[in-house]
């Protein structure tokens, strides 16, 4: 018999939610399986079994709050109990799923039936808890996600990746929360430990610190003429697209090194001054706003970033993201105007003494030469920290930034 323990958390991480168990006692499980989920205030933890054989006893249930190593529950090794379900269909194709399809391998499967509509309904009933979150708030019909898990069932890849056309109409114009019905309906919702910590942060970062937001705007047409020059040529050679957000990485790095107040951080009545550059990429997910690093940008190509931005969003649609992948970070860069915003002033993200803030990319009459024309303008904001950032400094950085992005050879000439 062995223990079922939580994860070890983080420094950072006091306790978590069991999300709920995946598999009930008396089940056999194999090793890999994931028998139950835990929401900290930064990720989705996966408790997976170390070993085949029974799960025999549960020692917490769906909304307990546990600790780092505490007892979830035993497992019997190579003792069989009562079957999985079985596949919903034969399939030879790679799981969708990240942490299914790690391995590299490859099975092709026993050819099956394909199961009634009605007995693949009332499996696909039978969801993890957060897969069942998702497919809440997204306001799917489990029967008609394309299922990619090991015993047919839908896995968070799955609900995450699930397109606006795989629910039923109503579904897709119906709000994520489901009020009762009645004139003036209300419904108490708790709040997630993340949307609850991020809460606790924002406000504490308003109590604490005196931000401010300058503002500048940027000619985007140098950047759009380039990427549309190379993009075959780039994604040829790298795999990857070159978008936008490398280039401003790129051009914040450069920025930090000449004001380094930028890339301090405040610790009590001292001043940290960084010697690295690991930059924060602002990412939604349906669990609320997270924030991964790109460690050491300054020693990154605008390839590797673009890498580096994909393999954080694939993990964030997933809910893969470590506590090593958010942890950390001197400087942060969010991405409004992917949601069509105009102009905003975001937040610091504490103990992080700035952030910049992209917006949305819209044609606009500007005088160039004397003379008015059309150009692809944004907005720009730098909010900070004006305990240690002057603010001339965070003008001329925000110009830095301006400047380096209107004439993006600067970035590869290094001048």
């Amino acid at each position: 018999m062995s223990e079922i323990k939580v994860p070890v958390f983080s420094e950072s991480v006091s306790e978590g939610t069991l999300l709920g168990w995946n598999v009930q006692p008396g089940t056999s499980v194999k090793r890999g399986d994931v028998l139950a989920e835990i929401e900290t205030d930064k990720v989705v933890l996966e408790v997976i079994a170390q070993e085949d054989g029974v799960l025999k006893s549960v020692t917490k249930n769906e909304g307990d709050t546990v600790l780092s190593e505490e007892v979830l529950g035993e497992l019997a090794a190579g003792e069989a109990g009562a079957a999985a379900p079985a596949p919903a269909a034969a399939s030879t194709e790679t799981s969708a799923d990240p942490a299914q399809s790690a391995g590299g391998e490859s099975q092709a499967r026993e050819p099956q039936a394909v199961p009634a509509p009605a007995a693949q309904n009332e499996r696909r009933e039978d969801l993890s808890p957060a897969v069942r979150k998702i497919v809440a708030e997204k306001g799917l019909d489990p029967a008609q996600v394309p299922a990619s898990g090991p015993r047919g069932n839908i896995t968070k890849a799955d609900a995450m990746n699930a397109q606006p056309g795989q629910a039923t109409q109503a579904q897709t114009s119906a709000p994520a929360v489901q009020l009762p019905a009645g004139e003036r309906p209300e419904e108490r919702v708790q709040m997630t430990r993340i949307r609850q910590r991020i809460a606790e942060r924002l406000k504490e970062v308003q109590n604490t610190t005196a931000m401010l937001t300058t503002f500048n705007e940027v000619d985007m047409k140098p950047i759009m003429d380039l990427r549309k020059k190379y993009q075959d040529q780039f994604v040829a050679k790298h795999d990857v697209k070159l978008g936008f957000m490398s280039f401003f990485v790129r051009a914040a790095t450069e920025a930090l090194k000449a004001f380094p107040a930028v890339n301090a951080s405040v610790d009590g009545k001292d001043v940290i001054y960084h010697g690295f550059y690991d930059i924060g990429i602002a990412v939604s997910t349906d669990r609320g706003l997270v924030v991964p690093i790109l460690r050491d940008t300054d020693q990154m190509s605008l390839a590797d970033i673009e890498k580096g931005i994909g393999d954080y969003a694939k993990k964030a649609r997933s809910n893969k993201l470590s506590m090593e992948d958010m942890s950390g970070g001197t400087f942060t860069i969010t991405n409004g105007g992917t949601f069509g915003s105009m102009m905003s002033t975001p937040i610091i993200n504490a103990p992080q003494s700035a952030i910049l803030g992209m917006h949305n990319i819209v044609q606009r009459p500007v005088v160039v030469n004397g003379e008015i024309v059309i150009r692809p303008m944004m907005y720009v904001a730098l909010s900070y920290d004006h305990r240690i950032i002057d603010g001339s400094e965070s003008v001329r950085f925000l110009v830095t930034i301006k400047n380096l992005l209107e004439d993006p050879a600067r970035l590869l000439l290094d001048i």
